[in-house]
């Protein structure tokens, strides 16, 4: 059952978590993902042990890592928003309002402040 720990007696190790009143077991899973803001980590062929301590649950996770980076997608920008950055923001250039917007993917509230703040 505890591969993750080299050189430690499995049965043991699980003992000793039972007296602690740690109850642990292995999750079968092909692969792992973790989502993240700009990139996602992968793990390939993870070993998982699923740790319930005092009602707290945590897993150990272990394999093949790599990270791959997400694709932004590009927002929409209609001309509403356009005009609403001119206005909101008191420029008089709607090619800097759609270049703002375009740089913060179509936020308004952030596209407004960046022009604001020069």
């Amino acid at each position: 059952m505890m591969r993750m720990m080299p050189n430690l007696d499995p049965k043991a190790i699980k003992k000793m978590m039972d007296r602690m009143g740690i109850k642990s077991e292995e999750v079968d899973a092909q692969r792992v993902v973790i989502e993240g803001r700009d990139s996602d980590i992968v793990i390939e062929e993870p070993q998982i042990l699923r740790i319930d301590a005092q009602g707290s649950i945590s897993f150990q996770i272990s394999g093949a890592v790599s990270e791959r980076q997400k694709l932004q997608e590009k927002a929409e920008i209609s001309e509403d928003d356009i005009r609403m950055v001119v206005e909101q923001s008191g420029i008089d250039d709607s090619a800097a309002a759609r270049a703002a917007l375009e740089a913060t993917n179509g936020n308004i509230a952030e596209a407004i402040l960046r022009l604001k703040s020069g």
